[in-house]
């Protein structure tokens, strides 16, 4: 693993606020993510979970420091990350195809036809949806509205795929057959993907560290857990598994005794 591909050094975030005032969203977050990570990203409410994905998705800038990919810095968006919200984003006049067929196009204008056609139909089928491609997404249902987003973003081959709780709004159920997709996909493909979540177990199943952020304002990285648990992991067998317990109770601990809120 190249432990130098995705650095954030002394990164500070300030918003302005009325008056002249200011608020300190984040400060000094120094880490290392390495290549083919899954990274989750769990704190409470307003501990700058989102500010850190959008700064390395070039949505936002910092106000301090550096984000560098791959020896380059990030200075704004780019096909080498792309990114996947808790509300799916789909052209709702597109079909899933359509949808998937649209960003190829726009970051592979080199490809021809079927080239296209076959790229487009690799990802369709990757989040097992060949029997909707046809479909719009007001014809489909949450779950697979997701699967959509996922594959679209995937498409374009990202280096880095980052993901603000994407099954936030599900079903446990749906959340649960999604997060199998994500980790059969992520081994399939083979890239980094940094997820914000709010969910302790999805956080351990899913993650090889597991970034916990302190409250803000001013939050910062508390602590890096790292989950060592072979892959593919099984979501059943991992529940009475030592590590999963250890890790779980770890992140449990730093959420509920070390760093406890009472207002969520």
């Amino acid at each position: 693993m190249n432990e130098k591909f995705l650095q954030l050094e002394n990164i500070d975030k300030t918003f302005p606020l009325p008056g002249g005032k200011e608020y300190k969203a984040v400060v000094d977050v120094n880490v290392n993510i390495a290549k083919n990570e899954i990274i989750s990203i769990i704190g409470h409410s307003g501990c700058g979970k989102s500010t850190l994905l959008n700064m390395i998705a070039g949505l936002d800038s910092q106000t301090k420091g550096n984000i560098i990919l791959n020896n380059k810095e990030i200075k704004g968006p780019g096909p080498e990350r792309a990114v996947v919200f808790q509300n799916h984003s789909l052209l709702p006049w597109l079909t899933v195809y359509e949808n998937i067929e649209l960003a190829v196009k726009k970051v592979m204008p080199e490809l021809d036809a079927s080239e296209l056609r076959a790229r487009v139909e690799k990802f369709v089928s990757m989040v097992n949806l060949d029997h909707a491609k046809d479909k719009f997404p007001g014809e489909i249902s949450g779950g697979m509205k997701q699967r959509v987003g996922i594959a679209r973003a995937l498409s374009i081959k990202p280096d880095v795929l980052l993901m603000d709780e994407p099954f936030g709004a599900l079903d446990s159920l749906t959340r649960a057959n999604l997060q199998e997709h994500l980790m059969r996909i992520q081994q399939s493909v083979e890239n980094t993907v940094i997820i914000i979540t709010h969910d302790i177990d999805e956080a351990v199943l899913l993650s090889d560290k597991v970034i916990m952020m302190t409250n803000g304002p001013e939050a910062t990285i508390g602590e890096i857990l790292e989950v060592d648990l072979p892959r593919p992991r099984n979501r059943v067998e991992l529940q009475s598994h030592p590590e999963y317990i250890r890790c779980r109770e770890a992140i449990l601990s730093f959420l509920y005794e070390k760093f406890a809120k009472d207002d969520e």
